[in-house]
């Protein structure tokens, strides 16, 4: 039996198609006539638990649905929903891979850059909304798919064995780079010590909370639901915030060669803050909150660690399309990075107005 008989899809089958744009999973747009479908290979280089991960995305879609059944909400196109198997199961198996589905999300559109604040913005009322609603998670059932993901202190440790190993002699091509994450080694630490002095909490956090992982409706702009729930794991609230940062307040793709098109653009860290408290309505610390510049700031670093790391590596991890992808990818986080630290003061300056 082919994979797409055994999922419960409705109707009878149309059509199959690649689909998205994400460099970790292999995404299928599958039509039938009564439904669409998503169908994903999931990427087992990666995550290295897919059972784990499909209990955790059951787990938080069940609570989220609950959450908007409770407020009288229609939920089919506020969170993922997925397709269970005709025998019951999240996941299938065979040769080829582990494959899971969903309900596609019809009408939908995402976006991989900011094209306008009340996009981000709206963004960062979505991912601060997710915050709020699982505040009452019981985060104890929740599983650590993949070990110490945002754990940045480790991902430094990890990057200077590999410096020190060079082991397919890149190091020479990027000394520059490496000096600059050497010189942020007080800095990294920063969010561990204060959850080992017991002043940060861990929660369900969604952990790639880029602007192309919330989706929008393509004819009303309605802000619709979040998805790619595959790192949804405990965390910092800080690491959901930062990578949003990271990733939406870049005037260029994360991929983008020429550095000179790349800069942290400090009004979008404005009007996400702004979102993003809004949508997370008194759930955060005061603490959590004055820590936004440090949330931003170390996502983009560790970012820009793990893809310099890959790189050193032989590019192992990421999937790449030419040699130096990786280092590209790695020079933009840096540039964020450094000019997050020209306007400090200003970050800091912002978050404190809005507290």
């Amino acid at each position: 039996m082919n994979i797409i008989e055994q999922f419960d899809f409705k109707g009878t089958y149309v059509s199959s198609k690649p689909f998205g744009s994400g460099i970790i999973n292999d995404t299928y747009k599958v039509e039938f006539t009564d439904k669409t479908y998503l169908l994903q290979k999931i990427n087992t280089n990666i995550f290295k638990k897919p059972q784990l991960l499909m209990d955790n995305v059951v787990k938080v879609t069940t609570f989220l649905k609950k959450q908007y059944e409770e407020k009288g909400e229609d939920f089919s196109r506020k969170t993922l929903n997925v397709v269970f198997t005709k025998s019951g199961h999240n996941i299938v198996e065979d040769a080829s891979g582990i494959w899971r589905a969903y309900d596609f999300i019809d009408n939908s559109i995402s976006y991989d850059l900011v094209e306008n604040e009340d996009d981000f913005k709206r963004s960062g009322v979505a991912f601060g909304s997710f915050q709020k609603l699982l505040k009452d998670f019981p985060i104890d059932t929740l599983n650590d798919t993949i070990e110490d993901f945002h754990h940045t202190p480790k991902r430094f440790k990890r990057f200077l064995e590999v410096v020190a190993q060079d082991p397919v002699n890149r190091v020479s091509t990027c000394k520059e780079a490496i000096d600059f994450i050497l010189n942020e080694k007080e800095f990294i630490p920063t969010l561990w010590d204060l959850y080992e002095a017991g002043k940060l909490s861990r929660k369900v956090t969604h952990n790639d909370t880029k602007l192309n992982n919330v989706l929008f409706d393509k004819d009303t702009s309605e802000l619709l639901c979040i998805v790619d729930l595959d790192t949804v794991m405990p965390g910092f609230v800080l690491d959901d915030f930062g990578d949003s940062i990271r990733f939406g307040a870049s005037t260029a793709l994360e991929d983008e060669k020429d550095l000179e098109k790349v800069h942290f653009d400090l009004r979008l860290f404005e009007v996400y803050a702004q979102g993003y408290l809004e949508g997370s309505g008194g759930s955060l610390t005061d603490l959590e909150v004055s820590l936004f510049p440090t949330g931003a700031k170390m996502i983009t670093l560790e970012q820009g660690i793990r893809f310099l790391t890959d790189y050193l590596e032989g590019d192992v991890y990421y999937k790449t399309e030419y040699d130096e992808h990786n280092l590209v990818r790695a020079l933009t986080q840096l540039k964020l990075v450094s000019e997050m630290n020209d306007v400090w003061d200003e970050m800091n300056d912002i978050v404190n107005k809005l507290r």
